[in-house]
């Protein structure tokens, strides 16, 4: 699925969030959940694809992942039970 998309993985429910942006994100988000990624995700475990949003071009998808970042950790939550309310890993939804 190459489609530029904002996503949100987290450790655990109200655990660690990152927040990223990719124009593959099925590929990506399997990178996060095989810990094939170094860095924030493989240290922190954020293994859930928890929450994500699809755009038209990358530069749109860019200014939303800064504008997330920027919002607060109550701001990223309620993105995340507003779509997601059980957490559940959104990877499988993917195909």
């Amino acid at each position: 699925m190459r489609e530029p998309a904002v996503y949100i993985m987290a450790s655990e429910r109200n655990g660690t969030l990152y927040v990223g942006v990719t124009p593959d994100i099925g590929r990506r988000a399997y990178e996060h959940r095989e810990g094939l990624v170094p860095g924030f995700t493989t240290r922190y475990q954020c293994k859930v694809l928890v929450w994500f949003e699809f755009y038209e071009r990358m530069t749109d998808a860019i200014e939303r992942e800064k504008q997330i970042k920027a919002g607060s950790r109550k701001y990223k939550l309620r993105l995340i039970e507003e779509l997601n309310p059980k957490w559940k890993d959104l990877f499988e939804t993917l195909a």
